[in-house]
């Protein structure tokens, strides 16, 4: 993990929403706390239903110091039980857009490759920066909006502590970014989404894309997500484990599966 290594503790809640506990903080990716059974539409013809519900409540979670939110305005990245979650939160880090939509004392929006910190008189300053996700094809960002990832470090560190990849495809500037980073533990957003109007095109990286991005950063651990639980998932487990069998050895003994609601000490 580089220099001043320490524990990072993983608990993945469900879909895209991982609590991170790393050095005194308690992070939250992408609040998604409704049951299951609900429809959410995604606008432009595009909708979902929630086949399964979080492993954990959010009665249960520990006290959250930072919410990193990839993106606000979509249901199954954040919920109407994750948006009230978010009012008890001190510190939310997300994009540019939703920075304008959310209300909050400490809303962050950052673009890709712009920088904050996380500070506390009693835990070392964590430092933030917004990596590159587009959510579906090439000139669909009007359409699907803004989208980021996360690399959270230590300033002295010589390698990012964890990659959030966030909805997104693989695409040049997500290769970019993965070539210029050391990353300990990669937590890659796959899924493989698709919808009905529009055919086969794909919004979040399939098993096979994932693959390949885990073969470029060749992280210690990587640890997919966001890959099930809903009705527009269409990669999900086994289809990640079928690429996975013609990856190099290195990219199949990284892979990390986590056991829904149970802290994983990745550390």
């Amino acid at each position: 993990m580089g220099r001043g290594a320490r524990p990072l503790i993983l608990t993945h809640i469900g879909g895209p929403t991982v609590l991170i506990e790393i050095d005194g903080w308690r992070l939250l990716t992408d609040p998604t706390f409704d049951p299951a059974g609900g429809h959410y539409d995604f606008g432009w013809g595009t909708s979902s239903d929630k086949l399964t519900g979080p492993a954990m409540a959010v009665g249960d979670l520990p006290p959250i110091d930072a919410v990193l939110l990839t993106h606000d305005h979509h249901g199954d990245n954040l919920d109407a039980a994750g948006r009230t979650l978010l009012a008890s939160v001190r510190t939310v880090v997300t994009t540019m857009a939703g920075k304008r939509r959310l209300s909050g004392d400490d809303v962050r929006g950052l673009a890709s490759n712009e920088v904050t910190q996380l500070s506390a008189p009693d835990r070392p300053t964590l430092e933030v920066r917004a990596t590159p996700a587009r959510h579906g094809p090439p000139l669909s960002r009007l359409v699907v909006g803004d989208v980021v990832g996360f690399a959270v470090r230590r300033p002295d560190a010589d390698r990012v502590a964890l990659w959030v990849t966030g909805d997104t495809v693989l695409h040049a500037p997500l290769r970019a970014a993965a070539a210029a980073m050391s990353v300990d533990v990669l937590l890659v957003h796959v899924g493989g989404v698709r919808f009905p109007v529009t055919g086969p095109v794909r919004y979040t990286m399939t098993g096979a894309r994932a693959t390949e991005l885990i073969d470029l950063v060749r992280p210690r651990v990587a640890v997919p997500a966001h890959y099930e639980g809903w009705a527009h998932f269409k990669d999900g487990r086994r289809e990640i484990e079928r690429a996975l069998a013609d990856a190099p050895e290195p990219v199949r003994d990284s892979l990390r599966w986590l056991e829904p609601g149970v802290p994983t000490d990745l550390g």
